[in-house]
């Protein structure tokens, strides 16, 4: 049947983007017009959002080593100890640590440490940039909360504006079943949306000043969108054909049965989307439908190369980012954990980042090699043991890991090396700088401890050099037994030894939420020191968080007397765990007396949960 302006209910070269030009002028409106100022508006949107944190990008800009670190993972050569670094003691001699903080020794090091700031020049601490404006943190407060478990209510609310900018080409003087092509164009719209919410690299993330995972949700959702219009556009068009009676004839056109593929490229990442799917094929998948786009409509292909663009883009930078090495495997039986350390591999990273690991082993089953899986970095940058994960048993892969780590064989000088590759690092806290609060809280469950380990080392580094405002932590760790703080002890009290250096006040809190079976693990008067406690049951985080404040508070009063004029600037609260953990921490954030965030600066909350 031929094709006319007069019979455009019978006419449709698309399936998954728009038609002809001549099609979407008899049907009102140019669609690709309305969906282009729909575009517009969503930018302006994006625009905004980078504004508001526009004082935090700049803030991170005038300190060289907040943003010339984190990109690229490398090595250095090592030379010597920097002061207040972990010392690496052996697990097994925990029994011989003194966690008192008034020893001779102790006393001599801060005298020493004295000295050594009395000669030293100028203060170089970083500039505070707070995460609200003024006068509107319990706005902030607010949107924060929770609306649904990992969805906030500022997340809700972009969401829905997002999906009313588009409600506006989707409906506006147009009708799905009459004209479909609209659909089209929206769905082909939201894709480099899509591919760069997606990216692993990408310049959105880093004008706001967020890591990929943070974005994943509005991934997820944007995807969604173009899920949905895709389906209605073919869906229209395939209600025509079928009243027509021409489905046979129109599908049999080569830019309909291309098109038709695009269609099951989406639906087939819509419906699969399991954990199985995503570590299987989503690789393959998900940069088809771009491909098919190109050669269903020849309008498309400005859309498809753009999308290519952002895709090849992103895989470059991952290549750069990738190290092929050797690592050595412990494994930590009380954890549960596999400590796995890479010394060719010590600096690049920011503390809170966390990079994607490949182990390339044989032990690790016949496609073992594919599997690849976040873990936070769980050492600071430029120190002699390199990077070092904990790699905690939660699956199939992880398990395989921590048995090859406890098996004997292919020792090599009694300690078990692999291959792997590495790739990052990636998130972290991007334009957040952890070294301008006043004060730190990390509250941590499991293998989560690797977070609060590696930032409070950090921290400790740059008050020895005057580049932190921190004076005050609180290291609150969940665990299930009471063994497990056993192989974490002699970091653990390193940290609280180094901290009297650096005139940091340390305070590390571990409860075990299980009765312990067979013998306690220590004395009952092993414990001597309160910078150190261990404790059954659940943390109560409310008063813990007041009772840092009242102290950070307390300290800054007493600064102000002798002559200080410095008021707090924030309380930093870190949580690293599973989303029910960050949910409580959020909880107890939002119980905290107004004015008491108002006292202390505010207080500002980082999650770090990975999944998919």
């Amino acid at each position: 049947m031929s094709a006319t302006a007069t019979t455009p209910s019978l006419v449709s070269p698309s399936l998954v983007s728009p038609a002809h030009s001549s099609y979407n002028s008899s049907e009102g409106p140019n669609g690709s017009t309305i969906v282009g100022y729909a575009n517009i508006l969503l930018l302006m949107l994006i625009i905004l959002l980078i504004f508001v944190r526009i004082p935090r990008f700049f803030a991170r800009l005038y300190h060289h080593s907040e943003w010339e670190s984190g990109h690229i993972l490398r090595y250095v050569p090592f030379s010597a100890r920097i002061i207040g670094e972990p010392t690496i003691v052996d697990s097994l001699s925990w029994g011989s640590i003194d966690l008192s903080s008034d020893s001779e020794d102790s006393s001599e090091a801060g005298k020493l440490f004295v000295q050594r700031i009395t000669i030293s020049d100028s203060l170089q601490i970083l500039p505070h940039a707070p995460s609200d404006a003024s006068g509107l943190g319990s706005i902030f407060d607010f949107v924060h909360q929770r609306f649904v478990p990992g969805v906030s209510y500022l997340q809700l609310a972009m969401m829905s504006v997002w999906l009313a900018i588009l409600c506006f080409p989707a409906f506006y003087q147009t009708n799905a079943f009459t004209d479909p092509v609209r659909f089209g164009w929206i769905a082909i719209s939201q894709l480099p949306f899509v591919y760069t919410l997606g990216s692993k690299n990408n310049i959105l993330g880093f004008l706001l000043g967020v890591g990929y995972e943070k974005l994943n949700l509005m991934h997820r959702f944007v995807g969604r969108i173009v899920f949905a219009a895709v389906n209605v556009h073919a869906l229209g068009f395939f209600y025509k054909w079928l009243i027509a009676e021409e489905f046979q004839v129109m599908i049999g056109k080569p830019q309909n049965y291309i098109g038709l593929m695009g269609l099951i490229c989406v639906d087939c990442l819509f419906f699969f989307s399991t954990d199985l799917w995503r570590r299987e094929a989503y690789s393959y998948l998900h940069r088809n439908p771009c491909i098919f786009m190109s050669f269903h409509y020849d309008g498309c292909n400005s859309w498809a190369y753009g999308c290519a663009v952002i895709y090849v883009l992103d895989l470059c930078l991952r290549v750069a980012k990738t190290r092929f090495c050797t690592a050595t495997i412990h494994p930590l039986r009380e954890l549960g954990v596999t400590r796995v350390e890479l010394p060719k591999v010590n600096s690049g990273w920011r503390v809170g980042q966390h990079v994607r690991l490949r182990v390339i082993s044989s032990g690790m089953g016949l496609f073992g090699w594919s599997g690849i899986h976040p873990f936070t970095i769980a050492s600071v940058a430029d120190s002699p043991e390199g990077l070092v994960l904990f790699c905690k048993k939660a699956g199939n892969w992880t398990n395989k890991l921590f048995n090859m780590a406890n098996s004997d064989l292919g020792l090599d000088n009694g300690e078990k090396k692999i291959f792997v590759m590495v790739e990052g690092p990636y998130g972290g806290l991007g334009n957040c700088m952890l070294a301008s609060f006043s004060a730190a809280v990390f509250v941590v469950g499991g293998s989560g401890i690797s977070f609060a380990t590696s930032t409070v080392q950090d921290l400790i580094r740059k008050s020895l050099k005057k580049q932190t405002r921190v004076k005050s932590i609180e290291l609150i760790w969940t665990v299930q037994d009471p063994s497990s703080l056993v192989p974490m002890l002699p970091l653990l009290t390193t940290m609280i030894q180094d901290s009297v250096l650096a005139l940091i006040s340390i305070r590390i809190s571990v409860f075990y939420t299980r009765a312990p079976t067979g013998k306690f693990p220590f004395t009952e008067d092993f414990f001597s020191s309160a910078c150190l406690t261990l404790s059954p049951g659940r943390p109560t985080l409310q008063p813990l968080l007041q009772g840092t404040i009242d102290r950070t508070v307390q300290e800054a009063l007493s600064n102000k007397i002798s002559g200080d004029i410095e008021t707090p600037s924030g309380l930093f609260v870190g949580v690293c765990g599973p989303t029910g953990l960050a949910e409580s921490v959020r909880a107890a954030v939002g119980r905290v007396d107004p004015q008491q965030k108002n006292e202390i600066g505010g207080v500002e909350v980082h999650e770090e949960t990975f999944g998919w």
